[in-house]
């Protein structure tokens, strides 16, 4: 009876560790991505796992070293575009330090982001960003709490232990505003979704606060807020635009209610900046390149996350202490050629 064909030998670390000529422990810190190994050692063990073809056995790691290499991020919807870009930022960094990222959408939907969070907790994430859209829910809160894991928050005001990342929408929106009624515009619309969330609070307060600070009347017909950041914007925009007293400047969020606002401009016989100026919360990638370009209050999303990853990393390491840590992100407004002085006959 002939033998079944042996299974081949699988390459272990102890191989990898033989090749380069180091020690298994030596091995065992560059495979772990651990940060103290010479850069000769850390050479010479990836040529030899290059050439041997090994492939670790992170089940095996996991029991080991009790950690999964792998991040939980939560986020409300990564089909808007900043959130897109915030996940490619987080993930290229924490990747370069050896882990893999896990993405959720929680859809702001409480009961959903509940769920999530209960299986970042039972798969036993090593830690976890999240940015959820039920920033106030008590159930949501309490399962954060639970956790157990290192968390790092991002841009929500939400009552828990953990470190967080925050935007500073307040200064920003008033230097829009500060920048607007410079140029003689007395009427400016802000329109944004409408959410209980700390992105959107912030920047009505600080549209708010910058009418006071600038001596302007505020007309609170002119802050529309569309059912959520998705919704179609044309129409609240254009029936906006029709009012005899229309605003001579528009400030608005950026990517789908952006395109909305340039079309009911367009639709309504306007110029820019000649007849009314724009201004994008955001940058989206088309906001540079449009006929004109578009001023934009933008975060630097690079920061956020290389401020989000060291957060999370060194709570990881155990580098922190028991307190909880909170950084800010400066908001930056780019002028460009959309803005312009407003009409006196509006």
């Amino acid at each position: 009876m002939p033998r079944p064909p042996q299974k081949p030998r699988s390459v272990s670390i102890r191989d990898v560790a033989e090749l380069a000529g180091v020690s298994l422990g030596s091995a065992s810190r560059v495979i772990n991505k651990v940060a103290n190994v010479s850069a000769a050692t850390r050479e010479k063990v990836e040529q030899a796992i290059a050439a041997l073809g090994y492939r670790p056995n992170h089940a095996a790691q996991s029991l080991r070293l009790r950690s999964t290499r792998t991040i939980g991020c939560l986020l409300s919807d990564v089909t808007n575009p900043l959130y897109a870009k915030l996940f490619r930022a987080l993930e290229e960094r924490l990747r370069a330090a050896g882990y893999m990222m896990l993405l959720a959408n929680g859809l702001n939907l409480a009961e959903r982001e509940i769920d999530i969070l209960g299986t970042f907790k039972s798969r036993g994430m090593d830690g976890v960003l999240i940015a959820p859209g039920s920033e106030r829910d008590p159930q949501v809160l309490a399962a954060i709490r639970e956790l157990g894991i290192p968390t790092v928050i991002l841009d929500r005001d939400m009552d828990t232990r953990s470190d967080c990342v925050l935007f500073d929408h307040v200064p920003g929106m008033k230097r829009v505003v500060a920048h607007l009624a410079g140029l003689g515009h007395r009427r400016i619309a802000l329109i944004v979704s409408q959410s209980a969330n700390r992105p959107m609070r912030r920047r009505i307060e600080g549209f708010r606060s910058g009418h006071k600070a600038q001596g302007l009347a505020l007309d609170d017909t002119l802050i529309v807020q569309l059912p959520h950041a998705m919704s179609p914007a044309y129409e609240a925009v254009h029936t906006l635009l029709q009012r005899a007293d229309r605003p001579t400047a528009l400030v608005a969020m950026g990517t789908n209610v952006l395109s909305d606002t340039l079309n009911a401009i367009n639709a309504s016989g306007l110029r820019i900046p000649h007849d009314i100026s724009v201004v994008s919360i955001g940058d989206p990638d088309f906001a540079a390149s449009h006929v004109p370009p578009i001023s934009s209050l933008r975060v630097d999303l690079d920061q956020v996350a290389e401020l989000g990853s060291e957060l999370l990393l060194s709570r990881m390491r155990g580098e922190a202490g028991d307190a909880a840590r909170t950084v800010h992100v400066t908001n930056t407004f780019v002028e460009r050629a959309s803005c312009g002085p407003a009409l006196r006959s509006v």
